[in-house]
């Protein structure tokens, strides 16, 4: 299907544009009474997002609404755990909580990689119908945690300001943290390449707790992974996000990814 504004394709190709491109980070349709109206139907998060019906609906509101250059697919970066066979509840104004987290390397070993289309099929189901109702208007971003930030939640088992539990399993057992990773990553790269396959024109990878790493452990343990998805999935263009890893930067140089997402804890001139 042509895409009529393809403002940010053009720019993740590298080419100029009258303007940049603008868009809005994941559930940005939050702040819309239309969303809280939508969400207001369901009993929980998770069964909003596993309806893809509900779900594309939410990826389109703010295109309807702010008239932005692309829309991203409503859904949440653990949906990939979840599938792995670690299941997660979303308690309401705390966020997720993992009621067993990975301990042990036989927790690893427990853990698959799964035949996606079977357990995210709601995902894809959502892509279609978004993209089916853009009819071409813009591009659909499709996304993932990065490996790092889904070994996060996993080890410490909910959102943490320190995430002693996952940085303390990099320094005393780094061969079962990469051995989590790449199982990770693996799944990623099958959960994406369907995403790709649904309709997503670009798809974005979010390392949301990348940021308490310090650089050189975040080249050993983020980056390497990142990079193994981005290029999996070419030529579809990749954006990385690694929150908060401002220190980490210059790594991505001559990276495989079409851009590099920076927060608010850096100007773009040093970016």
């Amino acid at each position: 299907m042509k895409i009529i504004n393809d403002r940010l394709l053009q720019v993740l190709a590298g080419h100029k544009t009258d303007r940049s491109p603008v868009w809005l980070m994941r559930q940005a349709g939050r702040v819309l009474p239309q969303y809280t109206a939508l969400r207001s139907q369901f009993d929980g998060f998770k069964t909003f997002i596993k309806t893809p019906e509900a779900a594309a609906e939410a990826t389109i509101q703010p295109i309807d609404y702010f008239g932005v250059d692309a829309a991203i697919i409503f859904s949440d970066i653990l949906t990939v755990p979840e599938a792995m066979g670690c299941n997660y509840e979303m308690v309401e104004s705390q966020g997720p909580l993992f009621p067993y987290t990975i301990k042990t390397r036989a927790d690893i070993d427990r853990l698959v990689v799964p035949d996606v289309q079977e357990k995210l099929g709601y995902v894809f189901d959502a892509i279609s119908l978004a993209v089916k109702s853009l009819e071409g208007l813009v591009p659909l971003i499709g996304f993932a945690g990065a490996p790092f930030t889904i070994l996060a939640y996993l080890v410490e088992g909910k959102g943490s300001k320190t995430f002693s539990k996952p940085k303390a399993l990099l320094y005393q057992d780094p061969d079962a943290a990469h051995k989590l990773l790449q199982k990770i990553t693996d799944t990623t790269i099958l959960y994406l390449k369907a995403q790709v396959e649904a309709g997503a024109s670009a798809l974005q990878l979010f390392d949301s707790w990348g940021g308490v790493l310090t650089p050189y452990q975040y080249a050993e343990f983020s980056y390497p992974y990142l990079a193994q998805i981005a290029e999996a999935l070419a030529p579809t263009p990749v954006i990385a996000f690694p929150k908060g890893a401002n220190g980490a930067l210059a790594q991505f140089k001559g990276s495989p990814f079409a851009a590099v997402g920076i927060d608010w804890c850096i100007s773009p001139n040093n970016a």
